[in-house]
């Protein structure tokens, strides 16, 4: 292991691409950064790693010009470097390529390149140029696209190619990436890493923020990991493994793997045939989903997000209308009269894990033990004299289900918006898991949840499979749909393309199945 001033022992002979010293930033009470020191080598992959608020994409921040530290200095090719705004550090040679990507949907590829880096009014002049640099980039370093393209046609792969093109036509020398596969088939992942690769076999300095430990250890020669606003380490990734990574980052150690026992289905708890929601603008999003979960097993659906998952939790959990038919227990359900909401699917066993806990799981502004009682508030136990909630007996409550899962800090009165993102994830989970539900309805589980917490909650899964309940998984994590698991269904374009094994398939095959790839040619 290194310390922040060994990563390099070259550095005599030529400076650092990257060198920051000292950096501070507080916003208000919370130290977001504290006094940190980092070194990249030039012609590097540099991963930054560290749990969910741990201060990477603050660090990075200050890097491109959105933040100004309150102390500390950047050295860019050994020269301190004042980056007060992002076309600062554009004609620093800095690019960045956000998780979120910031492209003009209805302009063409060669439009969004030249945005903002016109050689003046003439902008054909500046289309000419631009379009001939494209081309030799294109060919460089593998990032084919067609130049005259509207970027709203091109898959997300390719947009994150027309972002890398971007920062290349600026002459970026160093490139940040903020979580660049989250939104990725495997297919294009292993795509970027190529591009990547031939980037860095070009002098660029790349750095790599990632939540992945899988793409630390292929793609980086080196890592530094935050913990709580500090770096606690930066090794050499040859030299370290996904284990030890994990327990810089939490200060523990922590199981990587999901244990758990072969299932042993049971009865059929959901079926569903033909079913199909259409948005409302008339898109179809669903188009005749059929499938089956028995007691006692997991059905993990994997795909690229936007391709109907998000839909099939939503009328399944009642928030969505829909066609089409949906059992449960043998029950029909209604799908489009007053009994397709939320509260019947909780009365028919239906339990509901949203995507996105703090727009549907939550209301934030509202206490942890408010938050307990949406949607069950009505529960005997929740009843004084069967007329008044008790809202004491919701706080005991609250108090017990903290401590089972491991709410930090376990105080009721606390409001939700005043919990890390994990823990809001356990109260959330807590409250669904906790009412002994025949059918759970998980969607992105752990998506933003500190890897400790990740692992808590993936047992609290298995340990309801394993009582007998069935489970539908929604991640658009493969190795979480793979490690949790007994049967996979692979989405896309809101069709289910085929299902398989997690004992027998690998990532290759269900990436072709998320790409649309026939499930025979597949």
């Amino acid at each position: 292991m290194m310390g922040a001033h060994d990563t390099g022992r070259q550095a005599s002979a030529a400076p650092f691409a990257i060198e920051l010293k000292g950096i501070s930033k507080a916003f208000g009470p919370v130290q977001a950064n504290k006094d940190i020191s980092i070194q990249v080598a030039k012609g590097s992959i540099h991963g930054i790693i560290g749990e969910n608020g741990a201060g990477k994409s603050t660090l990075m921040s200050i890097l491109y010009g959105f933040y100004k530290a309150d102390a500390g200095e950047i050295l860019i090719n050994g020269r301190p470097t004042t980056i007060p705004d992002s076309q600062s550090a554009i004609r620093a040679g800095i690019g960045m390529v956000f998780q979120h990507f910031k492209l003009v949907q209805n302009f063409t590829v060669l439009e969004n390149i030249i945005l903002g880096a016109e050689d003046g009014p003439m902008l054909a002049t500046s289309l000419g140029k631009a379009r001939k640099v494209l081309a030799d980039l294109a060919r460089e370093y593998e990032l084919d696209v067609d130049p005259d393209a509207l970027v709203e046609d091109l898959s997300v792969g390719h947009q994150q190619r027309v972002e890398i093109l971007k920062a290349l036509y600026r002459q970026a020398e160093i490139l940040i990436l903020d979580e660049p596969t989250g939104v990725l088939t495997p297919a294009e992942a292993d795509h970027l890493f190529r591009i990547l690769r031939g980037l860095k076999d070009q002098g660029k300095t790349i750095i790599l923020i990632t939540h992945k430990l899988r793409e630390i250890m292929e793609i980086t020669d080196t890592v530094s990991v935050m913990r709580r606003g500090q770096m606690t380490a930066t090794v050499k990734t040859a030299e370290t493994n996904p284990e030890q990574l994990a327990e810089l980052m939490v200060g523990r150690k922590v199981l990587l793997h999901v244990e758990k026992q072969p299932a042993n289905p049971g009865r059929t708890v959901l079926e569903v045939e033909n079913l199909r929601v259409v948005d409302e603008q008339g898109v179809e999003r669903l188009k005749g989903i059929s499938l089956s979960i028995r007691a006692g097993e997991i059905l993990g659906i994997a795909g690229v997000a936007g391709n109907g998952q998000s839909e099939l939790l939503e009328v399944l959990g009642g928030l969505t209308r829909g066609t089409g038919v949906v059992r449960m227990n043998g029950k029909t359900l209604d799908l489009t009269g007053r009994h397709s909401d939320g509260q019947s699917r909780r009365a028919d066993g239906i339990a509901h894990v949203p995507e996105d806990r703090q727009v549907l799981g939550l209301i934030m502004d509202f206490t942890a033990w408010e938050n307990v009682a949406f949607g069950y508030h009505h529960a005997p136990e929740y009843q004084k004299n069967g007329l008044l909630m008790d809202n004491e007996a919701i706080r005991r409550d609250t108090e017990a289900k903290m401590a089972t899962f491991d709410v930090r800090p376990p105080i009721p009165t606390l409001a939700a918006k005043n919990f890390s993102g994990g823990n809001q994830q356990k109260i959330v989970v807590a409250r669904e898991i906790e009412r002994n539900p025949d059918l759970l309805l998980v969607g992105q589980p752990t998506r933003g949840v500190d890897i400790g917490a990740i692992e808590f909650i993936h047992k609290q899964i298995v340990a309801l499979r394993d009582a007998g309940k069935a489970v539908l998984l929604i991640s658009v994590e493969l190795d979480e749909i793979m490690s949790l698991s007994d049967r996979i269904a692979v989405m896309f374009d809101g069709r289910i393309m085929g299902e398989r094994d997690p004992a027998t398939t690998n990532e290759r095959e269900l990436g072709l199945l998320m790409a649309g790839v026939s499930e025979g040619a597949a």
